[in-house]
């Protein structure tokens, strides 16, 4: 693919709540910058695409009490949807460090051994925004985003209290890979005077993923996790030259204007630019 087209992968839904899955390249308009691209080099369906999920679990103090609903559900997420030898996933955990409890693997087993690891960080603090960053450049920065669903799955109140980074880096660091972040916040934590949920939004708006509450009903969550999975693997792709694109690593911003049939897209917020 020529360098200075830019791919954009995206999910669309309708008024129902259902997908929207026989969109047409005319229907979606395109601006970056503001600017309509130059041209429209492809436009078509992913379908069925193997995943690669990041698994990141806050173990900080203030998430003690949700740490084992959160292993169950992470451990939900891999038993349900999790295709041995076909995905791949790994996992870590942080407070004010991170620890990586298993590295990129295709084998179920040994992911849930990984998720049972995990326990409470005995060191306070909690540096959410280092460990998105880590993983986002570091964990990610070899994978293709145009051939498989990358994304992670995050289970945290969005507090960050000690971190060395911020919110616009780490999420500037998921967004160079094509990451959506997808985050599970306890109930109740909107009734605090917290900063965390907003935080959670924040990130998954500027990568294209969403937030669900970790405390609903069984039932719910198993259906969060299908509609996560099934947003990963069937995304629309459209790939395009910018109308204007320096090599000066700047961000550009996208934006996608659907046609009425479709309530909203999911889809990163920008992209940089290449550099010399």
């Amino acid at each position: 693919m020529n360098v200075d087209e830019v791919v954009v992968t995206f999910n669309a839904i309708g008024a129902n709540g259902s997908p929207v899955n026989d969109l047409k390249a005319g229907e979606i308009r395109i601006r970056d910058n503001g600017l309509v691209p130059k041209k429209t080099v492809a436009f078509d369906g992913l379908v069925n695409r193997s995943i690669r999920v990041g698994i990141l679990l806050d173990t900080s103090e203030s998430m003690q009490n949700a740490l084992p609903g959160n292993k169950a559900i992470a451990t939900k997420f891999l038993e349900s949807f999790f295709r041995q030898n076909k995905d791949a996933a790994f996992f870590s955990s942080f407070g004010s460090n991170s620890d990586s409890l298993q590295s990129w693997t295709g084998d179920l087993l040994r992911l849930e051994q990984g998720v049972q690891m995990a326990r409470e960080q005995e060191t306070k603090g909690t540096a959410l925004f280092n460990a998105l960053f880590q993983m986002c450049s570091s964990s990610f920065n070899r994978v293709d985003p145009t051939e498989t669903g990358n994304f992670i799955l995050l289970f945290s109140d969005g507090e960050d209290n000690a971190g060395l980074t911020s919110l616009d880096n780490a999420a500037r660091a998921c967004q160079r890979t094509n990451t959506a972040v997808f985050a599970f916040l306890p109930a109740g934590t909107e009734d605090r005077a917290s900063t965390g949920p907003r935080t959670l939004r924040e990130l998954a708006a500027k990568t294209g993923g969403s937030v669900f509450l970790s405390d609903d009903s069984a039932a719910s969550i198993l259906s969060d996790l299908a509609q996560i999975d099934s947003e990963m693997r069937n995304r629309y792709r459209v790939v395009y030259s910018p109308a204007s694109l320096k090599r000066d690593g700047e961000f550009h911003e996208i934006e996608l204007q659907p046609p009425d049939r479709v309530k909203k897209v999911f889809v990163r917020s920008g992209y940089f630019a290449p550099q010399q």
